[in-house]
């Protein structure tokens, strides 16, 4: 499915995080967001996820103006950079969480939690608790978390931040793979090498999207 911003702004108080920001994200396509922090990009995800909803302009999903629609009533799943697992829930019960929330029966939720671990190589890990667990492990059982409802778009925040680059790698390639799917994935993030991954590059500063050329004449008088 496509994501549309139509000059959406988000406030804070006085405050302006995301101002006047306008871009498609056509259906099936692997999109970053960069910038500098900041800048507005966890903010836009955000608000495609339903999570903030704008101040003002007009957000669009597969053409359906979900402006004011909260999470719930979206397609779309996210994975966040610090993973947000249960400490206390086993990988299976983190992965049903949000299939119970969203109405699923235990044995559904159960059923789909396991395809999705199976999905993201950790078949036979189900019975472990988060501790037991690498940092790439635990961001896989995130994507997993995110893959249970089988979003049509699935939005990812710095999902390799917290990695080494072996399981940056690794979660990479999985994303990869989802996007090859058909997934439409939109994806923050501060590495080039992940980045270079993208169909499309979508630049924003000071909560505004502006050309790649212009981000870095920017970012060279930031740094001046």
């Amino acid at each position: 499915m496509s994501v549309e911003f139509h000059k959406v702004v988000k406030r804070y108080g006085t405050a302006t995080a995301v101002a006047g920001v306008s871009f498609t994200v056509e259906a099936g396509t692997l999109v970053t967001l960069l910038g500098p922090s900041g800048c507005g990009k966890t903010t836009t995800l955000r608000m495609i996820a339903g999570l903030e909803l704008p101040s003002e302009g007009r957000i669009l999903i597969a053409g359906r103006d979900v402006t004011n629609l909260n999470a719930t009533q979206r397609d779309v799943s996210m994975v966040f950079q610090s993973y947000a697992l249960f400490p206390h829930m086993s990988v299976l019960e983190n992965v049903c969480y949000g299939l119970r929330r969203s109405g699923h029966s235990r044995d559904a939720a159960a059923a789909s939690a396991r395809d999705g671990l199976e999905q993201v190589g950790l078949k036979g890990f189900e019975e472990r608790q988060p501790s037991e667990l690498s940092g790439g492990q635990q961001q896989r059982v995130a994507v997993a978390r995110a893959l249970g409802g089988k979003p049509s778009i699935l939005l990812a925040d710095e999902p390799t931040g917290n990695l080494d680059s072996r399981n940056g790698e690794a979660v990479m390639e999985l994303l990869q793979n989802l996007h090859r799917e058909g997934a439409t994935i939109c994806m923050v993030t501060h590495d080039p090498r992940f980045a270079k991954h993208a169909q499309r590059e979508v630049h924003l500063f000071d909560g505004k999207v502006v050309a790649e050329e212009d981000l870095k004449k920017l970012m060279a008088d930031v740094h001046a």
